[in-house]
């Protein structure tokens, strides 16, 4: 609900759609998370993963609804946050980076107003999600994440997730993990494209609202924030469950020579 009440909206079908997928997300994740048995999100019993994740997408939704705000309704906060939004889309936007791509998507005609409100949004999105990133590195160090006992339900953080797939569940851990933070890392570049192609055959523009333009832009840095958390934590959990091996192998080799007969 925060970009829709922040942001001035002409149209009264987005805020009435926006009130039933608040209530709709709402209510799923309420399930979700009274459930006993595994459900369709991940990491449910080992936090802060999805709070990091939930944290990150509210504050990229606030600061860019804030500073596509300053158009309308021109506060101090709203020019400051889109001046600083405007800085440090200029410093990525540099050849080859997904910033410089998402403007050269541009259709014609596009104002400059409308380019610096891209670039506002495209630099508070990255910076909300590297700052993300960063705390979610730092709690997993000193939480020593998931759980510093060595237990995690994999039935249950994991649904989608078959430990019987293949030969070994930390070789498979960790490949799902590479793969995952690899899709992170070109999905900047791959998303764009694909958005650009569908609005066009529907006929849309995420310039044609501010509201618009604030979940395009959230949603598009969110999805690669959340692959890179994923694979981290997916790598995270390989490491965890081979020291555990390891441990394990040590007791039982200290153990194995009371056993012997004299």
């Amino acid at each position: 609900m925060t970009p829709s009440l922040l942001l001035p909206e002409s149209n009264p079908e987005m805020t009435d759609a926006a009130v039933l997928i608040a209530l709709f997300a709402a209510v799923f994740v309420i399930v979700e998370y009274g459930s006993t048995y595994p459900g369709l999100i991940e990491f449910r019993g080992a936090p802060p993963f999805n709070r990091v994740r939930f944290a990150t997408l509210f504050v990229t939704l606030t600061l860019i609804s804030i500073a596509l705000s300053s158009r309308q309704e021109p506060t101090v906060l709203s020019r400051l946050v889109l001046a600083v939004g405007v800085l440090l889309g200029q410093s990525m936007d540099f050849p080859l980076s997904p910033i410089r791509l998402i403007l050269w998507l541009l259709p014609e005609g596009t104002t400059l107003s409308q380019v610096h409100s891209v670039r506002a949004a495209v630099g508070l999105a990255y910076l909300t999600g590297l700052v993300g990133l960063t705390v979610f590195a730092i709690l997993i160090r000193v939480r020593g994440w998931p759980s510093p006992t060595g237990s995690f339900n994999v039935w249950i953080n994991l649904p989608t997730f078959d430990p019987t797939a293949g030969a070994d569940v930390v070789k498979q851990l960790r490949r799902d993990g590479a793969v995952n933070i690899l899709l992170g890392l070109l999905l900047p570049y791959v998303s764009p494209l694909v958005a650009i192609l569908v609005a066009r055959s529907q006929g849309v523009s995420m310039l044609d609202s501010d509201l618009t333009l604030t979940w395009v832009m959230s949603l598009w840095a969110f999805s690669t924030v959340s692959l890179l958390q994923r694979g981290i934590a997916m790598r995270r959990l390989a490491l965890m469950i081979s020291h555990k091996r390891r441990r394990i192998e040590a007791e039982d080799g200290l153990a194995e020579p009371a056993f012997l007969p004299a």
